[in-house]
């Protein structure tokens, strides 16, 4: 493989209608819905930096580009915040605030804004945004309630092609926001008139049981909504090889919409198609956007036994940006915590290693073949590589702890393990490909267990992961002269 930076780790189209079939039925019976996620730079926030936001949000509905679509995501925290909370309608009771409401005078004007235009558009639409509600209204909670009598929650509502406030979750997972969490953690669905179930989550749940992976393995569901505002961490943790990723791991489809700001770490939308991969994406560098991206998504049936041609929107073609410290803020994972070795590449020398790393009794073995590029021009820059074995706690402070266990193949900016985790400072033709791997397999045995995820997790120099259709992914039960189970 040729490209300069990547690592494996383990951790609708209606053409008519017939006499007498409703346009719902349609619907239904097709193969596929069409689905648009947004990404969106907000404005930074004030009192009324909603106002811009909302607009944003109307116009990206009656867009062009979104006429065809049955269901559009908007990203996390893109709308209001804590100045300009609202409460939200409980879906029991189908609330239509464009219609119950219409002067705001209950619910705020953006609610209800949104409300009216997705039942101008007859679209579902899924928006995030940050409600209030009286601790009065939840008396089995008993925790205690601040001075001004409200619970301040980060919560997806959705609403359907009416404008009716259909579903709403409360995100469990927060990622050191000052907002509260649910007595009990949600398990938000909601069904839809072409014969789809949603699930739903938001940003930090992606990486934990409950609610996302809780909802495939309690529930079957199959396909999700996603608004983000995700930080992307090298090298394990950015955000479209995350959701590719999961949707991957988990065989659904997944609509991920995310904040677009790479100036602070956010970017990384796209739409998933289980191990079938990316129908499309985006990972913006140097400047955010306001774009919505659509595709034909293919309906899983119940057997999941029906295999269907996939159909992937024409994308415009765009030249390769490589990513460089200038082009995008990235946090950094631990990686010193990592039992690891440099990958030593001579230069003008190829070469093969199979070795096993272990941290404690977990090892991971790899197995890697490399041929040379020949010798690196004046003033380019490269990559250097390591091999990590790492079997514990994330430990990022202020924010819900999981268990990681993983074994990777990732590049530094330099030899030392703390030049890891970083970008190149250079940019384009300056960064350079010393080897191209010719081989790299990575075998490890994990416990079985239906609240792990295991999945591929894997990026290039572009901050875009691989394709299936570019790596192997296999699980078998190990034997006694097999050790390890995941090649």
């Amino acid at each position: 493989m040729s490209n300069t930076w990547w690592r494996l780790s383990v951790v609708l189209l209606i053409l008519g209608l017939m006499p007498g079939m409703s346009q719902q039925a349609a619907l239904a019976e097709s193969d596929y819905y069409t689905a648009g996620v947004v990404e969106f730079q907000q404005s930074i926030f004030s009192l009324s930096a909603w106002s811009d936001s909302l607009a944003g949000y109307v116009e990206i509905i009656n867009s062009e580009n979104a006429n065809a679509t049955d269901i559009i995501v908007f990203p996390e925290s893109t709308l209001n915040s804590a100045g300009s909370t609202t409460f939200v309608p409980n879906p029991e009771d189908q609330i239509n605030p464009c219609l119950s409401d219409p002067n705001a005078t209950y619910y705020e004007e953006f609610l209800v804004t949104l409300s009216c235009a997705a039942r101008n558009a007859s679209k579902y639409i899924v928006i995030n945004l940050t409600e209030k509600q009286k601790c009065e209204n939840v008396p089995e909670d008993t925790r205690p309630c601040a001075s001004n009598g409200l619970n301040v929650f980060n919560t997806n509502v959705v609403f359907d092609r009416q404008g009716v406030v259909v579903s709403r979750y409360r995100k469990v997972h927060l990622y050191g926001e000052p907002k509260n969490s649910t007595f009990l953690p949600e398990l938000s669905t909601f069904e839809t008139d072409f014969g789809v179930t949603f699930g739903h989550f938001i940003c930090f749940d992606i990486l934990f049981y409950t609610p996302a992976h809780q909802l495939i393995v309690e529930q079957g569901i199959t396909d999700f909504v996603y608004p983000a505002m995700w930080f992307s961490q090298l090298p394990f943790l950015t955000a479209v090889q995350t959701q590719q990723g999961w949707a991957y791991a988990n065989d659904v489809n997944l609509l991920a919409s995310g904040a677009s700001r790479p100036s602070i770490g956010n970017s990384g939308s796209g739409i998933y198609h289980g191990r079938s991969g990316t129908l499309t994406s985006v990972m913006r560098q140097d400047s955010g956007e306001r774009a919505i991206y659509v595709a034909q998504v293919p309906k899983y049936t119940r057997s999941r036994s029906q295999q269907k041609r996939v159909r992937r929107s024409p994308q415009e073609i765009k030249p390769r940006q490589v990513a460089s410290s200038s082009s995008f803020y990235m946090k950094r994972d631990y990686v010193e915590n990592y039992e690891s070795e440099l990958l030593k590449l001579d230069e003008g020398t190829s070469g093969a290693i199979n070795r096993t790393i272990c941290q404690g009794s977990f090892c991971c073995n790899f197995d890697i073949a490399w041929r040379s590029l020949g010798t690196a021009t004046e003033n380019g820059s490269y990559y250097s590589y390591r091999l990590g074995t790492y079997d514990g706690w994330r430990n990022e402070n202020n924010v819900d702890a999981n268990y990681i266990r993983n074994c990777a193949l990732f590049t530094c900016s330099g030899d030392s393990i703390d030049d890891c985790g970083k970008l190149l400072p250079t940019e384009g033709e300056l960064q350079q490909s010393r080897v191209t791997f010719t081989r790299l397999a990575i075998g490890v045995t994990y416990p079985e267990s239906r609240v792990f995820l295991l999945f591929p997790d894997t990026l290039l120099d572009s901050l875009l992961p691989l394709e299936p259709s570019q790596f192997e992914w296999s699980q078998q039960k190990p034997t006694e002269d097999r050790k390890f189970a995941l090649p």
